[in-house]
């Protein structure tokens, strides 16, 4: 799967999805959010979102270290964490399935897509398959 790595793709990402960071802020500290290595159908998918809930869209976490690993991953590219808005809330609860709670408890909606949407209190856990 392609991965977006370079600076024009992800200008160019980071404006399409609203996110109002400055430029400094894009690096690879462990702690920030770091979009260099996500996939372009996660990308995709977090606009079609936007695009379909009509949802301002921040992204607070993406490659950055400190996520769960795994196949279907931060780290590889398929998962993005997006605040919370009444917008995106009420969309993603009622046109997604509400699936079983997570092992960890957290509830999750499924798109027909396969895409998993999981509440994580703070922020939804988005994984994109």
């Amino acid at each position: 799967m392609k991965a977006f790595t370079t600076l024009a793709v992800l200008t160019a990402m980071t404006t399409a999805l609203a996110y109002r960071r400055r430029a400094s802020q894009w690096h690879q500290a462990d702690t920030s959010p770091s979009p260099g290595k996500i996939n372009s159908g996660t990308v995709d998918a977090v606009i079609t979102l936007k695009d379909a809930s009509g949802s301002a869209i921040t992204i607070t976490g993406g490659t950055e270290v400190g996520h769960a690993s795994g196949t279907y991953s931060h780290y590889n590219g398929y998962k993005v964490d997006i605040r919370h808005t009444t917008t995106l809330d009420n969309y993603i609860k009622t046109r997604f399935t509400k699936i079983a709670n997570r092992g960890d408890g957290y509830p999750q909606w499924q798109a027909a897509s396969g895409n998993l949407y999981c509440d994580e209190g703070n922020h939804w856990d988005i994984t994109v398959y």
